[in-house]
């Protein structure tokens, strides 16, 4: 029987440590697994969003672009680890439906942490920033939730979910 790739999905609001996380993960992953891939939602925009906006609709059709690309993927045997806002319940509950093996990884920080990272400088803009005056829906039904407020750094989480996912590194 062929196989087909897993997407991991790490979501969180921006400073959370998705693209942290998700990328110490794929580095494990694609040690093990060739075929694997790393797709980051600020990387993927200027791909696949260049002609869309910011606001709550353009975003949402953002994320369902990149999770078709996901899905196509996956189809194809290539194990996908991607690190995304896809900030609607809508869009989440797309890649449970349509992509057959889909882990939902939710990284959360605090709003003091993600206030301090506020590496982009989005929190004190605060136009069209999700969590700001953009609703982020918070996962209903992730595989695991992952507080990341520096209590653990970020090869331990890693550890941990690896664990999680019975996963040998």
């Amino acid at each position: 029987m062929e196989h087909k790739g897993t997407v991991y999905f790490f979501t969180g609001l921006s400073g959370a440590g998705k693209t942290t996380v998700g990328g110490i993960f794929h580095r494990q992953l694609k040690a093990r697994r060739a075929s694997t891939v790393l797709l980051d939602g600020d990387q993927a925009r200027p791909v696949f969003c260049e002609d869309i906006g910011y606001t709550t609709e353009e975003r949402r059709r953002g994320a369902f672009r990149l999770f078709r690309v996901c899905k196509m993927l996956s189809e194809q045997g290539i194990d996908v680890v991607c690190c995304s806002i896809s900030m609607s319940h809508e869009v989440r509950e797309w890649n449970r439906v349509h992509i057959p093996s889909y882990y939902e990884i939710y990284i959360k920080a605090s709003p003091a942490t993600l206030l301090r990272r506020n590496q982009k400088g989005l929190y004190t803009a605060g136009k069209n920033v999700v969590g700001v005056d953009l609703p982020f829906d918070e996962p209903q039904h992730p595989d695991i939730v992952i507080q990341n407020d520096g209590a653990e750094t970020p090869e331990e989480i890693v550890a941990r979910l690896n664990l999680f996912l019975h996963m040998e590194v």
